[in-house]
């Protein structure tokens, strides 16, 4: 109801306003509705306050006080009217007529304050609106009065200050409607109340120094001021009234001050082309110091532009040169200082990219991973002297110049960088672990800063390809290289698309007899010009462009279906598990574990008979990749984690990850049979893994004593060239013993 009310209030008070003039024209009771409509008016404005409890509630006390005092001078004029049936002029009413304009306008100026700080421009728009307007005032309504000499100069006095006090009411109004924004219904409502008021008194003021009024149409003008002043109380947005206004586009602002401002600029010279006004000397006086007053208030105005536009100009410069994010140069400025520094010294950059960023925002999200850019960005400029330059590339991709280092200098300084990322970084409750692949050059014989961000961004890519966390410096056989992988990755998808290549199998066995137990599914390429392709020509880039998700799934397939048709061909002489090696990029694919479960129903393999081989690091960083080995060891398939000590090894990790079984990596088995640290760490894991009900699966095994020590240390499985090499057919009658071949 009360979201209503000022709406009724509205009706009512125009109903009001036309009954007045249903009232015998200049009669007692006409003079009272007038009195009482004025009264209630203000009232409803204190109770308005009381109702809304808006912020600037004086604002609102003001424009009531106003009313109230407007109201006091009509009925101290009907006093005189009608009990001392005098109408002298001037008179008490006009003091308190005159009384009501500073609280209106200290009313507007509270609202304009709220509205708009520090606006400088918005007041000398106002300003320009004012002086212009004023100089209409001045010469049909205040000149002319001031010039009347057959009154005294108390009632001229009094005359002008009417329309002047209307000037800065006039003045008020201009302010409150040049501010950008836009108005809320109760400020609407009150500019259109001051609008009413100016009107009715600008005409009346004009009407009695040329005519006469006997009461009439502006009564109406008057009336209705009062009561829209009201409504404005009434309208539940008064609690809003004089704060900060919400954003308006700043074309629409700015088309209305242009076209308001270049109407108050011509006035001045229209004013001369009036025949009367242009024949006067005073008025042409008083039109050319106007002009001078608005040439000078449009000179500031444009000088203000003119330092805003600079100002806007710089900082839109600023923005271009940084990155939003980090407040670190961009590209852009990267690539200018680059420039600069090729031309004056012995540049070194380097090109950093943070290895498992894309975990990071998978299992925290994206608001996790901007606040880790941004700590990193802060720490990496704190390790740096003050002539470097830190720029974000892009992504979770860093840059660093030295404008003039050497190349031992260059290599300190990214040893240091990924020393400090190592240190585990603390964002939004989460302990995180970065790595970073940072590639290095130098512009030794070159002038093209592109050319040297490619150099760094080469050595960049092969310090990721030999296993991330690591810093290389460019060389010409990179670029070899780079072409090399740039050649493998196209042909790929061609290998791929004409079934180029095969499935491999290497035995497991268990020690000591040798009995297949398992076999490790291995890719190999089978080129048509090459011949037979190593995983680790291949693999490699498979992962950097995305095809290592199609070719395990196909691998998958593959394998599975291999240990189906062994099954049901040699029966309990097949081997009866089958390794599956799957890489962090495939876990990260949604819906991968479906795909796991989808190909053991395809060929109707038990979910134990497929063991799903990771890495450490694929599962270290968590999010996506974990949740999917969490998926698919939940469909009863096994999970081995492979190379096991060799990357994080943390302890915990096997408290996250449902472990099955652990692959000790070859490095341990190697000096096996030697005394010293890797035979003790051999016997270690053999004690975690039985202490965990674990599995332990010896990787490399090449000889017959390192079988057999490792048979002695407790390993119950094992697997290498020992046993067997990868091949497409394993003969699983044959087996080599520990003691020997049988």
């Amino acid at each position: 109801m009360s979201a209503r009310i000022w709406w009724w209030w509205l009706a009512a008070g125009t109903l009001a306003t036309g009954g007045y003039f249903l009232l015998p024209a200049d009669s007692r009771w006409q003079n009272i509705a007038y009195n009482v409509i004025g009264f209630v008016s203000a009232l409803t404005i204190v109770l308005a306050v009381r109702l809304h409890r808006p912020r600037h509630a004086r604002m609102w006390y003001w424009f009531a006080a106003g009313q109230f005092t407007w109201v006091a001078g009509d009925v101290t004029y009907e006093f005189y009217l009608y009990v001392l049936h005098r109408e002298p002029y001037p008179s008490a009413a006009d003091a308190f007529y005159l009384s009501a304009y500073p609280m209106l306008i200290f009313g507007l100026l509270v609202l304009v304050r709220g509205r708009s700080r520090r606006d400088v421009a918005g007041l000398l728009d106002a300003a320009i609106v004012a002086t212009s307007l004023g100089l209409v005032f001045w010469v049909f309504v205040i000149g002319p009065i001031a010039a009347d000499s057959t009154v005294s100069l108390l009632a001229r006095t009094i005359s002008v200050a009417y329309p002047a006090a209307d000037a800065l009411l006039l003045a008020m109004l201009a302010r409150l409607l040049l501010i950008p924004g836009r108005l809320t219904a109760s400020t609407r409502l009150l500019a259109v109340a001051a609008v009413l008021l100016l009107v009715a008194d600008v005409t009346f003021a004009v009407l009695t120094l040329y005519a006469s009024y006997d009461g009439g149409i502006l009564d109406s003008a008057w009336l209705m001021s009062y009561v829209i002043w009201g409504a404005a109380a009434l309208h539940p947005s008064m609690r809003r009234a004089g704060s900060a206004p919400p954003a308006v586009p700043q074309f629409r602002a700015a088309r209305r001050r242009t076209v308001l401002l270049a109407v108050s600029s011509l006035l001045a010279p229209t004013l001369l082309l009036v025949p009367a006004i242009g024949s006067n000397t005073a008025d042409r006086t008083a039109i050319a110091l106007g002009a001078i007053v608005l040439f000078l208030l449009v000179l500031l105005r444009m000088s203000g532009l003119v330092a805003h536009v600079r100002r806007q100009a710089g900082q839109l410069a600023d923005l271009a040169m940084h990155d939003e994010l980090t407040g670190l140069p961009n590209r852009r400025r990267f690539e200018q200082d680059l420039g600069r520094a090729l031309t004056t010294g012995r540049p070194q950059v380097a090109l950093l990219d943070l290895d498992g960023f894309k975990e990071v925002n998978d299992r925290l999200g994206h608001a996790v991973g901007d606040q880790l850019l941004v700590v990193l960005a802060g720490r990496i400029v704190a390790l740096l002297r003050e002539d470097a330059l830190v720029a974000r590339m892009g992504g979770d991709e860093f840059a660093i110049l030295l404008s003039d280092a050497t190349a031992a200098e260059g290599d300190a300084v990214v040893e240091r960088v990924g020393t400090a990322l190592r240190d585990a970084i603390t964002v939004g409750g989460n302990e995180l672990l970065v790595r970073a692949s940072i590639g290095i050059a130098d512009g030794d014989d070159t002038t093209s800063p592109v050319e040297l961000l490619r150099r760094a961004d080469v050595a960049m890519y092969a310090a990721k390809a030999n296993g991330g966390a690591g810093h290389q410096r460019y060389g010409a056989a990179l670029d070899d290289r780079s072409t090399e992988r740039g050649r493998i990755g196209a042909e790929l998808r061609t290998a791929l698309d004409n079934a180029q290549f095969r499935v491999f199998y290497q035995p497991i066995v268990r020690l000591p007899e040798g009995r297949i137990v398992s076999v490790e599914s291995l890719v190999r390429w089978e080129h048509p010009v090459r011949g037979l392709v190593g995983p680790v020509e291949f693999i490699p880039v498979a992962e950097d462009n995305g095809l290592i998700v199609e070719l395990g799934a196909w691998v998958l397939r593959t394998a599975c279906g291999q240990a189906a048709r062994w099954r049901a061909e040699l029966g309990p002489a097949a081997a009866p598990k089958v390794t599956v090696n799957v890489s962090a990029r495939q876990l990260a694919e949604p819906g991968f574990a479906a795909l796991v479960g989808a190909t053991l129903a395809e060929f109707g393999l038990p979910p134990g008979t497929l063991a799903v081989e990771v890495t450490e690091t694929a599962v270290f960083g968590g999010g996506l990749a974990l949740q999917a080995v969490k998926d698919i060891h939940d469909l009863g398939v096994r999970i081995a984690l492979d190379d096991f000590g060799t990357g994080h090894s943390s302890l915990g990790l096997l408290q996250t990850v449902p472990v099955d079984i652990l692959k000790v990596d070859k490095s341990f088995v190697d000096n096996v049979t030697m005394a010293g640290r890797h035979a003790v760490i051999a016997e270690a894991l053999i004690q975690l893994t039985r202490g965990l009900g674990l599995v332990a699966v010896a990787e490399g095994v090449e000889t017959a004593e390192q079988a057999a020590e490792l048979h002695r240390l407790g390993y119950e499985y094992a697997q290498g060239y020992y046993f067997g090499r990868p091949v497409p057919e394993p003969d699983f009658a044959v087996a080599d013993s520990v003691g020997g071949r049988r």
